[in-house]
């Protein structure tokens, strides 16, 4: 008995769902803009994007402490208020949204930093969970120290006011 052409699609299609779900993606770029900078900030160098991986950390199988550009292990905090904050995207090799994006700021007397990812009443939400629900959505958390090595100084170098 032989499987007619609609039939192997049909199986061929199928088989490439779990594929193309599960297809993650490289972070390639990460621009920082708004608060007080006078320019966008882009990072581009492979060396340092791959750093800053959107699919790693709560919600996912490695459940890493450090990732994106958050410190996961030290839960959710209420930053302190009025702090200016920038827009961060990280844009991954993924297609339609390929951007993850969340909030960044700065405590300028202790140069600590705070990550929000957005929740379901911000903007950024669904093009954020279409390609990961980290199941922490709508909280702020202490920025990585990497990020923060990464990013403190060029935010630095591009504000307008200094």
């Amino acid at each position: 008995m032989s499987a007619t052409p609609a039939a192997l699609t049909a199986i061929a299609t199928l088989l490439s769902v779990p594929v193309l779900l599960s297809a993650k993606g490289d972070t390639v770029r990460i621009a920082i803009t708004g608060g007080d900078l006078s320019t966008p900030i882009e990072i581009v160098d492979p060396a340092v994007t791959s750093h800053f991986q959107v699919w790693a950390g709560p919600g996912t199988s490695s459940n890493e402490t450090h990732s994106l550009n958050v410190d996961w292990s030290r839960g959710t905090v209420d930053p302190p208020k009025g702090l200016p904050f920038y827009e961060v995207s990280f844009v991954t090799t993924r297609q339609n949204p390929g951007t993850y994006a969340v909030r960044y700021a700065v405590d300028p007397s202790t140069k600590q930093g705070y990550v929000y990812i957005p929740g379901k009443m911000d903007a950024e939400y669904q093009d954020n969970v279409w390609l990961i629900y980290h199941g922490v959505e709508g909280h702020w958390f202490h920025a990585w120290s990497e990020w923060e090595k990464t990013a403190n100084p060029l935010i630095a170098k591009a504000r307008t006011t200094h």
